[in-house]
């Protein structure tokens, strides 16, 4: 499809790269992918540092350890479209955001979802808070397959908590740490119904990222060459950053 002008009703007619060439051109497949990327460069890091963070916190000495682990997760089972409307509503002007903000400190926010520059970060934060659950019980059951026995011995050795973490704790989870990372990373490039849902990829297109600039060119220009064409550079993209993350992992992933 993506080497034809396919139209939804009618015979597709053959014209080669010329679709790729367009993409090429189009002001707003380049908007698209630099959103795109900026997202997975903010979204991947916090994901794996706040999952990381709070499986590490939720050990077996935590108190109600299972009741936390079900609150954190809660949000990831829970539908993404009804997420992403009530976060539409907190922080909208006049929202639980900015009335907290007003109430405590007096100072009003900014309308988060129609100022180009926070937009996309108040994206990311919904976004996190969305999916760092499905990392947080990854990791919080390779921390708790962690043998006690050698982090006795790092103690012993004069180990401080911190060095334990870095020297020892890290490198037996990291199968774990590199599963995550690199489904995260997939699924980060994979970014649609956040923006669709929160801002319709605006304020401009300053939130359109390349799965909504696929559902643009498809379903409501109809241009299904285009989308296509669009969505085999987005498979090769990520097809690249996996081979990438399996070939970078045999230097830091421990499997022994």
């Amino acid at each position: 499809m993506s080497l034809h002008i396919w139209p939804m009703i009618g015979s597709p007619t053959f014209i080669g790269l010329e679709n790729f060439t367009q993409l090429l051109a189009d002001e707003t497949f380049r908007v698209a992918m630099g959103n795109t990327l900026l997202f997975v460069v903010l979204y991947v890091p916090l994901n794996l540092i706040v999952s990381l963070g709070m499986a590490a916190w939720l050990s077996p000495k935590i108190k109600h350890r299972q009741i936390f682990r079900v609150l954190f997760f809660l949000p990831t089972v829970t539908p993404i479209v009804a997420n992403a409307v009530v976060w539409r509503m907190l922080y909208q002007p006049g929202g639980a955001i900015d009335g907290t903000s007003q109430a405590l400190f007096g100072i009003e926010t900014p309308n988060f979802l129609q100022d180009q520059q926070w937009a996309m970060i108040a994206i990311v934060v919904m976004s996190v808070w969305q999916g760092f659950g499905y990392n947080m019980i990854v990791f919080s059951s390779a921390l708790d397959s962690v043998p006690e026995s050698q982090l006795e011995a790092a103690q012993l050795d004069g180990a401080n908590a911190w060095t334990t973490f870095w020297k020892v704790t890290l490198p037996l989870i990291s199968p774990s740490v590199f599963f995550a990372s690199t489904m995260t990373l997939i699924t980060s490039f994979q970014v649609f119904i956040q923006p669709y849902i929160m801002t319709k990829g605006g304020p401009g297109n300053a939130t359109i990222t390349l799965v909504q600039f696929i559902y643009n060119q498809g379903f409501t220009f109809q241009q299904l060459g285009l989308a296509s064409a669009a969505a085999f550079v987005l498979f090769v993209i990520i097809l690249g950053v996996t081979a990438v993350q399996f070939i970078g992992q045999k230097k830091w992933v421990h499997y022994d």
